[in-house]
């Protein structure tokens, strides 16, 4: 079986992939905190060496929903560990994952609608969903596919005390962290990349479609496609 690596993998979503994978007979790092690694520290990514499966699962929340009462810290902290954990961990298994690896990002579904309760967070996760589209072409041409995963709400640490008891008096049920390791297992499993895994509690996981984007047109009227490998300004 395939050694694996999994950040965050000390609780909530990022216990559950470890605890799947090793179900299914893999070999799994897990670097958190807990074990001395941060995934905002550049040098500590520097001594990851090649694995087939890398779940980049850490993540905070953000903070205050009124960006005036927003701290400084805790913004910097979100924005270290939500995105430059994903940026430079894919950085560096660019460098050293064999082709055929698989990575799979735990973004949100905050990455694919506004969630009002922790704009930081959103942004955060909007900006691991980008990444693995983006980046996804460039890691084909290595033969690494990436993906991301996109839970609603899910029992776990990162859902504040009172927003459990809001969804709970609502009677909004919170998705069991191991629904969404079945998610990243689904994803690692099936043919793919640049997919966003949406995933809610009694729903089967689809692939969120992304609809397009108004295009440009000549004074015509006729549709300009854009030019190839660019991106819109």
């Amino acid at each position: 079986m395939a050694n694996a690596l999994v950040t965050g993998g000390s609780s909530g979503i990022g216990a559950a992939i470890v605890e799947r994978l090793r179900e299914s007979g893999h070999d799994v790092e897990v670097l958190d905190l807990r074990t001395g690694f941060d995934v905002a520290d550049p040098e500590h990514w520097e001594r990851v060496q090649a694995v087939e499966i890398a779940c980049l699962n850490a993540g905070v929340v953000g903070g205050a929903p009124d960006p005036a009462e927003l701290s400084l810290e805790s913004y910097r902290r979100a924005m270290a560990v939500n995105v430059d954990g994903v940026v430079l961990g894919v950085r560096r298994l660019a460098r050293v994952m064999p082709a055929g690896g698989r990575i799979v990002c735990t973004a949100s579904l905050a990455g694919l609608t506004a969630y009002p309760g922790d704009p930081v967070y959103v942004a955060t996760k909007h900006a691991v969903v980008g990444f693995v589209r983006g980046a996804a072409p460039a890691l084909a041409e290595r033969g690494i596919t990436i993906d991301a995963v996109c839970p609603g709400f899910a029992d776990t640490p990162l859902v504040a005390d009172d927003l459990r008891r809001y969804l709970e008096s609502a009677g909004f049920p919170l998705l069991d962290p191991g629904e969404v390791a079945d998610a990243v297992l689904s994803l690692l499993a099936t043919e793919g990349t640049g997919r966003a895994l949406v995933v809610q509690p009694g729903r089967e996981p689809a692939a969120f479609r992304f609809p397009n984007v108004p295009g440009a047109r000549s004074e015509d009227g006729e549709r300009l496609p854009p030019p190839s490998g660019s991106a819109a300004g």
